[in-house]
């Protein structure tokens, strides 16, 4: 049986998307500054989850604004 979902986590400081198609994804601030995800302020501490939905999501944009966010994502 082939796999074919791939667990990418990291830590970022630039902006950046996650990449269209991505099935799973979660942010977390975990920075001291406010971050912009999607369009919306993500305060430090706070995590913004997206959760498999059947089929892949379009891009998120965000925007680390001097903050670190952890991303994991499921492609």
């Amino acid at each position: 049986m082939d796999i074919l979902a791939q667990v990418n986590e990291a830590d970022v400081v630039t902006p950046g998307e996650l990449q269209i198609g991505f099935l799973v994804a979660s942010i977390k601030n975990v920075g001291t500054e406010k971050a912009i995800v999607n369009g919306v302020n993500l305060d430090p501490g706070e995590a913004k989850g997206y959760p498999f939905v059947g089929k892949g999501y379009r891009k998120v944009t965000y925007d680390t604004k001097g903050t670190t966010l952890r991303i994991m994502q499921i492609v």
